[in-house]
């Protein structure tokens, strides 16, 4: 009979007696958790972009000073992608007795293509009529006193009041007030002339699959002063929050895949040990290397075809199941086209787990000697460990790269593999192996215990891997989200500050202090506002700006390339602490505080001479301390802090961020009556829109836990039931010797809670390892240990592992002798 036939029955035979049931269920776990957990992340990833996208109120923007190519904006609607035009400029308002500078935002139709406009006014329209202007909340009253506002030589209805632009964004220096007309309407004013100052905006709308190939038209083509961007380009709250989001949801799904491969591999090596036997057999019978070979790599491969399948068909039932629990702007986000990434993911976890965890069991099983039919002390050949975990290193790294496509998130992975081994070796040392002794004797269950441990230390250190990375991505899993929903909240507690003052004269901020004390409302400290511009870096001067249109090379380090906000003040603000170097005292004279990332990106450090150009006057100073900002807080932050004594000098505005109090309808309306030349911005409304893309956030996170939680369970079962086979043939030699029944369970017992608790040590050794590699390489969060995980963890984990270690052992440890000794 040939091998092909002969491998097929053998495979059906071995498939209905259960010999392959294990290494399928791992496949299976592996392929639906990869799968489902890519689905519920992609349709949640799509979801949060979806209502993200109404903070910029399209899905992309293209900025850029003048006029696109009208042919980028038509190759935009051939694609099928709305697009709508906003033209952002400065000018004057007249209207009645009142002058005011403005924003114009003049748009076309359409706009905006995301989100809504709230306004405060009845609508009239999507947007103003011809010839008419909308106005910001802030000029209100103006429609009490006047029906027409002049902008530059156009005359125009005044006909409603905005109360937000789903755009409006978070920069609180743009003071001005907004005045929204339409595109066709900026002519009339005559107000653009060449080198006017002016901001394209062109929003895009549509499929995914569109958007992506109209910014492969229009990358290759932008220049300098030409940027696309989305929502996550923005440095804002928004931005930060979706990232880390997307980033929590793509570490899970590797935290998964690392879950399938420590079950694939376990069952592998389990299921190559049973045949072991088999393999002596037909080499004694004169089956040649090749015939065997074809036989059990045919085998695994048809398992392994047979669980993709089953795997992929799960994986979407369950993703289909979790999508219809999730909100219904989450469930109901369209797809433009069908997944077939996650899929694609989950059928080459298959492939490649299954060959990279199954290469080394496989290559030992076919290494055994005839010999071993006569002589079952015999073993296969035995080949260094570290090819074995050379091959699994290989594959899980493969796996998480195609996944993630981040080499950062890839190396902590497998550097926390690597860790576990190097404490598996320990442990297997120091402890496994200390039960020589204490197993000598069998009078008490607990040292009966410690000599299972010690006979099958190899099948036990395989369970304490498998245990502790279950326990330890359970662990980072949970303590990831709880930091990130944690950091979140921080960020945006009740009474969060929800109005910006701006513009505030130094003459009123006594007064202001008064007013709003009296009020009995909780406002920030009055920050001075200088407007400067750093200029040279330890005497070089900083570069200067160019465009694709010059020639010569940017000379120098780099600068920020426009005016900054400085402040001055003695005391350290909240929410920014010192990281590096000590805070200035209150006599100090020449010192600068920077903010910690503009440093690190202008490549700047302590002791470093920075000049700043204010009003046309130079000075140094030497920057003494780098600061930490939580730049999510809703109250004024800055990249640059002096000491008064720097800055004074100069002239200086006021800003101040205070938290509307209910029951005090009237109170913006009295401080814009009583200081009408503080500009009072409302960011209520973006505050509670962020905190509703928040709550959805927290939703997907807990979603994605709850996945974990259930592989992690899938894993320990796995883990549980490979040693059964070896479990049976040592309970049915005691039974024979008359092991009493409570002695053989209370040993179990004590075997799988030394397991689990050893299991929970090292779980929480990695993961504290973990946790900081990636919250200081890839979260940016602040790191703190778990003190009390190292106590709970080895006490859970031993309850844990002994519930399931003794379930799983209750149908043998229920059996007598005769049943135990029968194979079948």
């Amino acid at each position: 009979m040939t091998s092909l036939p002969l491998a097929w029955r053998l495979f059906r035979r071995e498939l209905a007696r259960g010999q392959l049931r294990l290494i399928a269920a791992a496949l299976i776990l592996a392929v639906t958790a990869v799968s489902g957990l890519g689905l519920v992340s992609d349709r949640l990833k799509r979801a949060i972009d979806h209502q993200a996208a109404t903070f910029l109120a399209a899905d992309r923007i293209l900025n850029s000073p003048q006029e696109v190519d009208p042919a980028w904006l038509e190759q935009a609607r051939n694609l099928g992608v709305a697009v709508a035009t906003t033209l952002e400029f400065q000018s004057m308002l007249f209207a009645g007795d009142e002058l005011q500078l403005v924003t114009i935002k003049a748009v076309s139709d359409g706009y905006p293509l995301r989100g809504d406009i709230e306004m405060m006014t009845p609508r009239t329209g999507a947007l103003p009529s011809a010839g008419s202007l909308w106005l910001d909340r802030r000029l209100a009253s103006w429609l009490q006193s006047a029906e027409e506002g002049e902008v530059g030589e156009g005359i125009f209805r005044l006909e409603g009041v905005i109360n937000r632009l789903p755009d409006a964004g978070f920069n609180v220096f743009a003071s001005a007030p907004v005045v929204l007309m339409r595109l066709d309407d900026v002519a009339q004013t005559g107000v653009i002339q060449p080198g006017s100052r002016l901001q394209w905006r062109y929003q895009f709308a549509g499929r995914e699959s569109a958007i992506a190939e109209l910014e492969r038209f229009l990358e290759p083509r932008l220049t300098t002063s030409q940027r696309l961007v989305d929502v996550r380009s923005q440095e804002s709250p928004l931005a930060r929050a979706i990232g880390r989001a997307e980033q929590f949801l793509l570490l899970s799904a590797l935290l998964g895949i690392a879950l399938a491969c420590a079950a694939i591999g376990v069952a592998a090596r389990r299921y190559c040990q049973r045949h072991y036997d088999v393999v002596a057999m037909f080499k004694t019978l004169g089956a040649s290397h090749g015939q065997v070979r074809t036989i059990f790599v045919s085998h695994l491969a048809l398992v392994t075809l047979l669980s993709i399948v089953a795997g992929l068909g799960l994986g979407w039932l369950a993703a289909q199941g979790m999508i219809q629990l999730l909100p219904a702007e989450f469930g109901s986000t369209a797809m433009d086209a069908f997944p077939w990434r996650p899929l694609a993911l989950g059928a080459g976890t298959g492939v490649i787990a299954g060959f990279g965890f199954t290469l080394y069991p496989l290559l030992r099983l076919l290494s055994v000697p005839p010999m071993r039919v006569l002589r079952q002390d015999i073993g296969p050949a035995r080949w260094g460990a570290g090819l074995n975990g050379l091959l699994a290193l290989t594959a899980l790294s493969l796996l998480a790269w195609l996944y993630s496509g981040s080499w950062k998130m890839t190396l902590v992975l497998i550097i926390g593999a690597l860790v576990l081994g190097g404490l598996l070796a320990l442990v297997g040392l120091l402890l496994l192996r200390s039960g020589r002794q204490l197993g000598m004797a069998t009078a008490s269950p607990l040292k009966l215990a410690l000599a299972g441990l010690r006979r099958r230390a190899s099948d036990n250190a395989l369970q304490l891997v498998g245990f502790s990375v279950a326990l330890m991505l359970l662990l980072t899993i949970l303590a990831l989200r709880q930091d990130l929903l944690s950091d979140w909240q921080a960020q945006l507690p009740q009474n969060t500050p929800d109005h910006f003052l701006v513009n505030i004269a130094p003459e009123d901020t006594a007064a202001l202090e008064t007013f709003l004390a009296e009020r009995q409302v909780r406002a920030t400290d009055l920050y001075p506002v200088i407007r400067g511009r750093l200029s040279a870096i330890n005497g070089e001067t900083v570069q200067r700006r160019v465009t694709k249109e010059d020639e010569e090379e940017p000379q120098g380090p780099r600068g920020i390339g426009r005016e900054l906000n400085l402040t001055y003040r003695t005391e350290l603000p909240p929410n920014n602490p010192v990281v590096a170097g000590q805070w200035y005292g209150a006599d100090s004279r020449d010192e600068v505080s920077v903010e910690a990332r503009v440093a690190e990106r202008l490549g700047i450090g302590l002791g470093d001479s920075l000049s700043f150009t204010i009003d046309g006057r130079e000075f140094s100073v030497t920057v003494t301390s780098l600061r930490q900002v939580n730049w999510e807080t809703m109250q004024p932050n800055f990249f640059m802090i002096f000491p008064p004594a720097v800055l004074e000098p100069f002239v200086a505005t006021y800003i101040a961020s205070f938290y509307h109090p209910e029951g005090q309808p009237e109170l913006v309306g009295e401080l814009i009556r009583q200081f009408p030349t503080v500009s009072v911005i409302d960011v209520g409304a973006l505050i509670e829109q962020l905190r509703g893309v928040i709550d959805q956030v927290s939703l997907a996170l807990s979603l994605v836990l709850l996945v974990v939680v259930v592989a992690s369970a899938l894993v320990l079962l796995a883990q549980t039931e490979a040693g059964m086979a070896s479990r049976r043939q040592e309970l049915a030699i005691m039974r024979t010797l008359g092991a009493p029944g409570r002695l053989l369970r209370s040993a179990v017992n004590w075997e799988f809670m030394i397991l689990g608790a050893l299991a929970g040590l090292m779980a929480v050794m990695v993961a504290e390892l973990t946790l900081y590699l990636l919250k200081t390489q890839v979260f940016n969060l602040v790191v703190q240990a778990h003190w009390l995980w190292w106590a709970l963890t080895p006490v859970l984990g031993a309850i844990l592992i002994g519930l399931m270690g003794r379930f799983a052992c209750r149908r043998l440890l229920a059996q007598n002798c005769a049943a135990l000794l029968r194979r079948d």
